[in-house]
Order: C-alpha cells, then sequence, then structure tokens
C-alpha cells in the first residue's frame, strides 16, 4: 500500500482490535519487538493494513486486519508472536484486551487529485 493511500478493506477480513496500556519503563524493549512484529505481520500473505492510536490518557489503540482468517491464524499461531505476546505479559503491558472480528462491510472515501 503506497503511503497516505486509503487502506483496501473489504468484507469478509478479520479485524483484530488490540486495547492496551503499557508499562512506563518498556519503551526501548517495546520499540524494538514491536518493529519485528509490525515486520513479521507485513510478511503474512494476506496481510492488509495496521494503525496505532494513542489516547490522551495513554491507552492506545492498534487495528491489524487480514484478508482471510487463514491468514488472520497464521500470524495468531505464529511462535516469533506467540513469544512476543508472553514478552508483553512479562515486560510490556500494564492490561491489554484482544477483540477479533468479522467485517460485515467497508466503504472508503478518498479526496480527487485537486
Amino acid at each position: 500500500m503506497d503511503s497516505g493511500a486509503v487502506p483496501r478493506f473489504a468484507e469478509g477480513q478479520l479485524v483484530t482490535v488490540f486495547r492496551s496500556r503499557r508499562r512506563a519503563d518498556s519503551e526501548e524493549a517495546y520499540a524494538r519487538t514491536a518493529e519485528a512484529m509490525l515486520a513479521s505481520a507485513r510478511a503474512v500473505p494476506g496481510f492488509v493494513d495496521f494503525a496505532t492510536f494513542v489516547g490522551e490518557d495513554g491507552d492506545r489503540v492498534s487495528v491489524v486486519t487480514f484478508a482471510t482468517p487463514e491468514a488472520h491464524a497464521a500470524w495468531r499461531d505464529d511462535p516469533a508472536h506467540r513469544a512476543a505476546e508472553q514478552q508483553g505479559r512479562d515486560e510490556f503491558y500494564e492490561w491489554y484486551s484482544v477483540q477479533v472480528a468479522t467485517c460485515t462491510g467497508a466503504t472508503a472515501w478518498e479526496r480527487p487529485d485537486s
């Protein structure tokens, strides 16, 4: 996907919403692990998009989309991802929650070139 382009969301894709609050002392180690995990996720055939948002209170929301349940399962079950999840519980997070949903519809709009 080109930088700034509208992601290609579609009905049937799997969307994971990961909400979290990180520990204050975890930034450097977290950044290394997060960079490696994002690169691994992007390498999964069927990866669509990833975005993270930070609220004023420090809570974070990451949204990751895969094209198919199989692509999502490949990422979810990847041994390196599982190890990073455990590292997150041990070192990075005060708490987190995960919600996975199937997209039942998608629309997009983009300003035409002027």
